[in-house]
């Protein structure tokens, strides 16, 4: 069996992958907290565009009123609330399917989606969460979604628990340097004197070594 195979450790919000190589994969799992802060700069983001998007629209209405019809100004603000919703939903699938599971609040406070085999998220999973994002928010300010994460173990929403996925701290990139282990510094210059286990063949070390 190719798959890997998971173990959830709950006690800590840990989720760890064991995978067919004996690669262990450890990711911490968001909580209600991070999530909120990260649900806040999206939304204020969110608000901005809208203000942005109906003021311009008020604006050219307004400046447009005399030359054309009423119809054509009803037309107009019907329009600008059509992108209105249009930015709002497509807010997050743009995002995190550009940024691999981030939006800006997401990445601000260092959180990513992905899948619950510790894999990167996919377009499909992405707009499944997103669209079922309209049943975590009823009946108001993610009530449904709240109790949800709530009462499961891992903190998923409805959305998460359709597509697949959840949130998890990111972690940054680390390179080879960071992950071996610390050599003594007189192994980079073996000219100098150290404790070494009696018989380590120091001399056969050389200085590009």
């Amino acid at each position: 069996n190719d798959k890997a195979i998971i173990h959830m450790t709950n006690s800590d919000n840990l989720l760890k992958i064991d995978t067919p190589e004996n690669v262990t994969f450890d990711y911490d799992i968001a909580g209600i907290g991070s999530r909120f802060l990260a649900a806040l700069i999206d939304t204020t983001i969110i608000i901005l565009l809208q203000i942005i998007l109906f003021g311009s629209a008020m604006l050219i209405a307004s400046i447009i009123s005399d030359i054309v019809s009423e119809a054509f100004v009803g037309w107009l603000i019907a329009i600008a609330g059509i992108v209105s919703f249009l930015f709002f939903w497509g807010y997050y699938i743009f995002f995190e399917i550009l940024w691999n599971g981030q939006t800006p609040g997401k990445r601000r406070i260092g959180l990513r989606v992905i899948r619950v085999d510790g894999t990167p998220v996919a377009p499909t999973e992405v707009v499944i969460r997103n669209l079922v994002r309209m049943i975590d928010f009823m009946p108001f300010a993610y009530g449904i979604g709240v109790v949800t994460m709530f009462i499961n173990s891992d903190a998923r929403r409805v959305g998460d628990l359709a597509a697949g996925t959840l949130v998890v701290h990111d972690r940054a990139v680390k390179g080879l340097d960071d992950l071996s282990p610390a050599r003594p510094a007189s192994l980079l210059n073996p000219g100098e004197q150290t404790h070494l286990p009696e018989g380590f063949p120091v001399e056969r070390i050389s200085e590009s070594e």
